[in-house]
């Protein structure tokens, strides 16, 4: 029997599921995961805080299900969409995330929604929570941090960096950021300039169920998975979660909750917006562009917010990005000998 790895990183949380080969679920641990609300209406997160959580999940898992984990031969992460993760050219934060729920950028949004073919061509209403408003708040406030920015990754594709070395984005997570041409089904050079944005600090977009890269070779070895362990693109949050639920054909529905919740349909056809309700403080009904919740990912993770006890220090993140910074050539997202 072969076994597959699903990783959730939630906004309070980050929890990890194994599954056997029939799909039914045969271990999992979770850590929490703080956030910060610096100013009113501010929300971040430390992405060191999520190593430490994966961390002390995988130490957790491994400690416990060591049988299963040595089978594992598939890895899936999703994440909470939207959060901007700003990395240098060594690949380290610049700064705190900022998270889908953090409204800073409302003016930002205001102008970028105002433009012509924003809507037609990203397929969502531009929300302070999306992506791109967030880096134009950046480049107005925080104008030397912006200046370094050499990759965007959300906070799934921040997670999939630590598992592979590689900085790749799945559809589903991308369609949030108002930068994603969803018909194209690839970034949009016209959304990018308009957000005074690069092609080039984009991730490299993958399709959910398509391989991402393997995991690297010490972190298999830490956690007792076998060498070469498959890490698939993953998914959005609800993208994963209508894929869990079993809403994988057109017209179907599903109802989700966490520290947001509401309710999902599948688009009828390509381009159709799929609604769903953000009842967390806005109630806003906000349109997922076509096939962003269409992704068809074989991930299920389904697990509670209860938080588990321990963490790991965070100075072992620090201390392997750093040394992996200076393995890695600027801009190279690899190195050499990466899997």
């Amino acid at each position: 029997m072969v076994f597959s790895l699903g990783l959730d990183l939630g906004t309070t949380g980050l929890r990890v599921l194994l599954l056997d080969d029939e799909g039914q679920p045969a271990g999992s641990a979770e850590r929490p995961c703080a956030v910060a609300h610096p100013h009113p209406g501010w929300s971040e997160q430390d992405p060191a805080d999520w190593i430490a959580a994966l961390e002390g999940a995988m130490a957790e898992l491994a400690d416990r299900f060591p049988e299963p984990l040595a089978r594992v031969r598939g890895i899936a992460v999703s994440g909470q969409m939207h959060g901007a993760t700003l990395l240098d050219a060594g690949l380290a934060p610049i700064r705190p995330c900022i998270l889908w729920n953090d409204t800073r950028s409302h003016a930002e949004a205001a102008r970028l929604d105002a433009l012509p073919g924003m809507r037609e061509i990203s397929g969502n209403i531009v929300f302070p929570g999306f992506t791109a408003p967030k880096l134009d708040w950046v480049r107005h406030h925080e104008p030397e941090a912006f200046d370094r920015i050499a990759k965007v990754l959300l906070p799934a594709g921040f997670l999939n960096l630590y598992l592979t070395g590689r900085a790749v984005a799945d559809m589903s997570d991308s369609a949030g950021t108002s930068w994603f041409d969803t018909g194209r089904r690839d970034w949009s050079d016209a959304l990018l300039e308009a957000g005074h944005m690069r092609r080039d600090q984009m991730p490299e977009l993958v399709e959910g169920s398509a391989p991402a890269g393997r995991l690297w070779p010490e972190l298999a070895a830490r956690w007792g998975i076998p060498p070469g362990a498959v890490v698939a693109g993953g998914a959005g949050d609800n993208a994963a979660a209508a894929c869990g639920t079993g809403a994988l054909a057109e017209g179907q529905g599903f109802v989700f909750g966490g520290v947001a919740g509401g309710a999902g349909r599948l688009p009828a056809r390509s381009g159709e917006g799929a609604a769903h309700l953000l009842p967390c403080g806005a109630g806003a009904v906000v349109s997922d562009g076509g096939d962003a919740v269409g992704d068809r990912q074989s991930q299920l993770v389904v697990a509670d917010h209860r938080p588990g006890p321990g963490r790991t220090d965070r100075r072992a993140w620090r201390d392997l990005a750093a040394a992996r910074a200076g393995a890695v050539p600027a801009l190279s997202l690899g190195r050499a000998d990466a899997p």
